[in-house]
């Protein structure tokens, strides 16, 4: 009998637990069993899907075009059982959202009441995390990303564009001076993060040329809300988004600084996630309904700067 179908759910949950065992154990099934079955897919495709050794897992570019397509697959498969039994307009489900934190909970949270107003029985798994996340392997949806984008396979929507500002509160300039150069950071607690994909460096445009800036200080955050509540309460400068400190700068909490001698400093802001034609209503309804929203209210930080 054919069961591919049973074979992709196997070989998907090896890849989500990057084990044998693992995966054995939450299947119910011996790790024997597991890698027989594997095996079996590989020798009927006469390709090699995963990589063993002792260590650790890793796909094949093979397995990983196998992993994107069963994924798919399996999703439509699931759409279509579930459309036929109620009713092929219903739109419900999950829906697995990752956001960073700023841009969740200023942009993306209020509008989520009204969403469900319109799509009472979705449910939005939310996740706030500065931190760049794998959609395949933590089965992620939609991510919201600010910054360049690598290259893969994912489908992005352009949502906005974010401008640094190099922000403090006035009890630190008060305190130790207001930075008049881009010099002048050096002898500053600049606020930053811990990402491993960050070097300690800001990258500043002047002249008409990009200046990676090294800076120190005394925090190195996850999240830029952390970062946010440290430059408010004195501690040191930070580099932020303009959306994230828009209130602060507009109620005096925070101020710029350098914006006469910085060129526009900016990162974009997509929608990325998978799927592309094959996409579940479920989640293509979230994004028409989401994008051009979070379009207005980046769009308003850039009018009013």
């Amino acid at each position: 009998m054919d069961n591919r179908t049973g074979e992709m759910q196997v070989f998907l949950r090896v890849v989500e637990t990057r084990s044998f065992s693992e995966a054995a154990r939450l299947l119910r099934m011996t790790p024997s069993t597991v890698s027989k079955l594997i095996s079996r897919v590989e020798a009927r495709l006469g390709v090699r899907l995963v990589e063993r050794s002792t260590r650790r897992l890793s796909l094949t570019a093979e397995g990983q075009i196998y992993y994107e397509r069963s994924q798919a697959l399996l999703q439509d498969l699931d759409l279509v059982e579930r459309e036929l039994s109620q009713g092929a307009a219903a739109t419900d489900g999950t829906i697995r959202v990752n956001v960073s934190v700023a841009l969740g909970v200023l942009g993306l949270e209020p509008l989520l009441p009204e969403f469900w107003g319109a799509y009472p029985n979705i449910v939005i798994d939310l996740s706030l995390s500065d931190e760049i996340v794998d959609l395949y392997l933590d089965r992620t949806d939609i991510a919201f990303r600010v910054g360049r984008l690598p290259d893969s396979g994912m489908v992005a929507r352009h949502i906005g564009t974010a401008r640094r500002k190099i922000v403090a509160s006035p009890a630190y300039l008060d305190r130790y001076g207001t930075p008049r150069k881009i010099e002048d950071l050096s002898r500053h607690n600049c606020l930053g993060f811990n990402f491993r994909r960050l070097a300690p460096v800001w990258p500043l445009k002047e002249s008409g040329r990009i200046v990676d800036r090294e800076v120190k200080g005394s925090l190195l955050a996850n999240n830029g809300e952390t970062v946010r509540r440290m430059a408010l309460a004195g501690v040191g400068l930070a580099r932020m988004g303009d959306y994230h400190v828009r209130a602060d700068l507009a109620a005096g909490r925070l101020i710029e600084v350098l914006s006469d001698v910085i060129e526009p400093d900016q990162e974009e802001i997509h929608a990325v996630f998978l799927g592309g034609a094959r996409m579940p209503q479920r989640v293509r309804v979230f994004l028409d309904f989401i994008v051009p929203r979070l379009q207005r209210f980046l769009s308003e930080g850039v009018a009013s700067l």
